[in-house]
């Protein structure tokens, strides 16, 4: 199936406000799922960005995450969760300076991310106004669908 038939699947589903879709063509199959109603999260897909990368080489971390320890309490706040299955990246390419850091401002729409997700790069966008409290994944660590990343305030 090729990226443009999947791009207009996804926005088959995001404009129709359907929760999910899936299509069967001979051995291939595509299942596009939309969050559950209630649980804060970016659109599925904000913009297609390519990462120029060698071939198995590994992105280059920009800095730490601001993860909480062990017996540590997670800070209170506004929970960004990832809308995927994919990796985690915080910036749009190896090397170049992270969307967001601890305690910047943010503004509703403002990309905190990127999730690769079938050489598909999808970027995650704040959904309220607040300041980077923590980042909870490191840059390039594979992430779960509904696994908290960041935290505003």
């Amino acid at each position: 199936m090729d990226l443009r038939k999947l791009k207009t699947l996804i926005d088959l589903v995001q404009q129709s406000g359907i929760a999910e879709l899936e299509i069967t063509e001979g051995e291939e199959r595509v299942r596009i799922s939309r969050g559950p109603v209630g649980v804060p999260a970016a659109a599925p897909v904000a913009q297609v960005v390519t990462l120029p990368q060698a071939a198995g080489a590994a992105p280059a971390a920009t800095g730490a995450p601001a993860a909480p320890a062990e017996g540590e309490a997670a800070p209170e706040g506004h929970v960004i969760r990832s809308p995927m299955v994919g990796t985690f990246y915080r910036s749009s390419a190896p090397g170049a300076k992270a969307f967001v850091e601890v305690g910047q401002a943010v503004k509703s729409g403002d990309t905190l991310c990127i999730i690769e997700a079938m050489k598909l790069l999808n970027e995650i966008e704040a959904d309220q106004d607040g300041v980077v409290k923590a980042i909870l994944v490191e840059n390039g660590q594979p992430v779960e669908y509904g696994e908290p990343l960041i935290i505003l305030g």
